[in-house]
């Protein structure tokens, strides 16, 4: 059966975006480690709107609309300065921008395993809700009890272990589910944690005051320790001023606010907004876990259809509102893209982030109009922001026409995806004769019971149905412990005959290997593909390749001799299965004859290119066979990146022949969790209609299976 990642994991998380159930964060540590060469990021470079893609008028408009308040704006495209008003170093009130600026602390203590979001807030703060019984520091605090009990009659304070207090979680306090009433200070309970949602500033201060106490330091410090030093924003660009609703000092140590509090200019905002856009990374450097950006950015499953206290002002609030951060998740701005999210702060503070345009806003000043409702603000002005992408540069379009075939792909609900291993991708499949499925693991310590090390290249199988399957590790002598670019990584597994073979890149470019005994140990082949064939992969042809079309074995890869560059086209190259040893039996794909028969030569360097997606739309491929529709399957996501495991697009492209035609079966510039590195279809898990199959991909740096359903023309 499936491992329990809850029950072994020391952190966990929530959301959507991690299938909405709680999940490991313990290993992140290991699946992003700390430079110790700390990047700083510079200046921003400069480029015109057209340059990057924009209409200038537009972005004048939503300067204009801005400007009717004063305040200062600045743009981020493809990472340049491309459009700004105002002065970009006046500081601002940011107000409830805070939270999701503060928020970011909580990431950094999933990451270093110090909490999970199911813990209770009680954990870390025994009198949370509750004021201190001296209030002659409490400043403009109110003095209000909290009613653990409604209408209980007994003092709140005994009803502390009885009652809601206790049941409060930190997931609670950063979804605005806990309950609290609005005002920052000791506000009462409203409701039952997590029955309702309510906008509160007393919520996310309290989670302030739990990491305080989990950090033991100056929230502010922290944040400039690990997250705005590093941005390049600086103590004259960005302060956290002291509480203005509870006591100045926690512990001992300084209170600082969720609620609000942050002073800031746009330009440092924009560098938050930045760090978001590229799901916690710069550089080489990832300074907030990844499956945490890409949760909070989206709505959050627990809260979805909660009812909304005070409608008229968040209407639908619960349906996009992920951790202290809005969103566009079910489409409440239209003509918006579903993938944006932004904070929202009094006075119209905005930081936008839109991963699918590649585009930053930073906005603060005065409100835009007082006399409205405070979402038509947010919508006009993203509205606009929007509009100024140019529709073509800023639409990701398939390459190929729609599919005669298959009409649609159905995907199985997110709460639904099967996930095992920790901190695992690389994860190509075979299905061998024993039954089961054989895989590659790359950068992972394997299934549970996890291996001692951390390995970046090693095999395991899969044994069971989709949907209750067990991965068992099988340890051997072709591991190779080098992590990322370092060392040997799977791109390929295939069984013919009862021999597995692999291809494994890094390895300048491929190296072919075989094991005669199910992967315990391995030979390796003397000579490499030198040319192309950076992320070499099997076509997949069924049990043992028994349903292979021909005598061959077929080979794709993207045309280029690096498995980490996104490039215009895709090659191909076939080989006599009883010669998959022999580098001089391969002869490559080189364009089809005038009656749409391939032609073939050994020459490498005359190769064709088989699949098309310029100018750099082709990344890690896999392709399956489907016997029973009589289709082969090629997955591809869209753009190489380093975080396409949390966040990203794919298409599946569908043809009568391993050569094409080609046609798109399915495309979607951003799904709605982590479409993986690389992901495919095996033919192990292929229905018997031929109209279910199970995607395996390393949606959030877990082996993950998810069911689609194809609609047949």
């Amino acid at each position: 059966m499936i491992e329990s990642l809850g029950a072994r994991a020391t952190t966990e998380v929530i959301g959507r975006a991690i299938a909405a159930s709680l999940m490991s964060l313990a290993l992140l540590a290991g699946a992003f480690a700390q430079n110790s060469d700390r990047p700083s990021l510079g200046e921003w470079p400069r480029a015109t709107p057209s340059e990057t893609g924009m209409n200038e008028g537009m972005l004048a408009r939503a300067r204009d609309y801005a400007l009717r308040s004063d305040g200062s704006g600045i743009v981020i495209r493809h990472g340049k300065l491309v459009y700004s008003w105002g002065d970009l170093k006046a500081k601002y009130d940011l107000k409830s921008t805070t939270k999701s600026i503060g928020v970011t602390a909580l990431g950094l203590a999933l990451w270093d395993g110090k909490v999970n979001l199911s813990d209770p807030a009680t954990m870390y703060l025994s009198d949370l809700g509750t004021p201190p019984d001296d209030n002659s520091e409490l400043g403009r605090a109110p003095n209000i009890w909290v009613r653990n009990v409604p209408d209980s009659g007994t003092p709140p304070a005994r009803q502390r272990e009885q009652g809601w207090l206790k049941d409060i979680t930190l997931l609670n306090l950063a979804t605005q589910t806990a309950g609290f009433d609005v005002q920052g200070g000791f506000q009462p309970l409203l409701f039952e944690p997590g029955t309702k949602w309510a906008y509160s500033d007393s919520g996310p201060n309290w989670l302030a005051d739990c990491l305080t106490t989990i950090w033991g330091r100056d929230l502010q410090e922290l944040m400039f320790d690990r997250i705005f030093t590093p941005l390049g924003i600086s103590r004259d660009e960005l302060f956290w001023r002291d509480n203005q609703y509870r006591p100045k000092t926690l512990n001992g140590v300084a209170r600082r606010e969720f609620g609000s509090g942050i002073h800031a200019n746009v330009d440092a905002m924009a560098r938050i907004g930045f760090l978001y856009l590229h799901a916690g990374r710069i550089g080489s450097w990832q300074m907030v876990p990844a499956p945490f950006v890409a949760m909070l950015r989206q709505p959050m499953t627990k809260v979805k259809g909660l009812p909304v206290l005070s409608p008229e002002r968040f209407p639908d609030a619960s349906n996009h509102y992920g951790l202290l951060w809005w969103n566009n998740g079910d489409g409440w701005i239209k003509d918006v893209p579903r993938d944006a999210y932004w904070s929202w702060g009094l006075y119209d503070s905005y930081i936008i982030v839109i991963p699918s345009l590649d585009l930053v806003v930073a906005r603060a000043g005065k409100s835009f109009d007082e006399t409205r409702p405070i979402a038509p603000n947010i919508r006009t002005f993203l509205g606009m922001v929007t509009a100024a992408v140019d529709p073509v540069e800023a639409q990701v379009r398939p390459p190929y026409p729609p599919s005669p075939v298959i009409e649609s792909i159905q995907w199985a609900p997110v709460e639904s995806i099967q996930r095992s291993g920790s901190d695992c991708d690389n994860l190509p499949s075979t299905w061998a004769d024993d039954g089961d499925l054989y895989i590659t693991v790359g950068d992972c310590r394997g299934f549970y019971p996890l291996r001692k090390e951390k390995i970046g290249f090693q095999f395991a199988k899969i044994v069971g149905p989709p949907d209750h399957f067990q991965g068992i590790n099988i340890p051997s002598n072709g591991e190779d412990m080098g992590q990322g670019p370092k060392g040997k990584k799977g791109s390929g597994i295939l069984m013919v005959d009862g021999v597995l073979y692999v291809l494994a890149r890094n390895a300048g470019n491929s190296q072919l290997g075989w094991s005669t005994d199910h992967a315990k140990t391995w030979t390796w082949s003397d000579w490499k593909f030198t040319v192309s064939f950076g992320h070499a992969t099997f076509l997949d042809f069924g049990q043992n390749y028994a349903s292979a079309r021909d005598n061959y074995v077929y080979v794709y890869s993207p045309d280029s001799d690096s498995a980490y560059a996104s490039v215009a086209g895709v090659v191909l190259a076939r080989v006599p299965k009883n010669s998959i040893r022999d580098r001089s039996a391969y002869e490559f794909f080189q364009s089809l004859d005038s009656a749409g028969h391939p032609l073939w030569t050994k020459d490498v360097a005359q190769r064709g290119q088989v699949f098309r997606n310029p100018p750099a739309g082709c990344y890690r491929t896999h392709v399956s066979y489907n016997p029973v529709l009589k289709r082969y399957f090629l997955n591809q996501i869209l753009i190489g990146n380093d975080y396409s495991r949390f966040q990203g697009g794919f298409g599946v492209y569908d043809a009568p022949e391993p050569w094409g035609p080609w046609t798109t079966a399915y495309f979607t510039p951003m799904w709605d969790t982590g479409p993986g590195e690389n992901q495919h279809f095996p033919s192990k898990w292929m229905s018997a209609d031929g109209k279910a199959m199970y995607l395996i991909f390393s949606n959030n740096d877990y082996f993950s299976v998810r069911q689609a359903t194809l609609k047949l023309r």
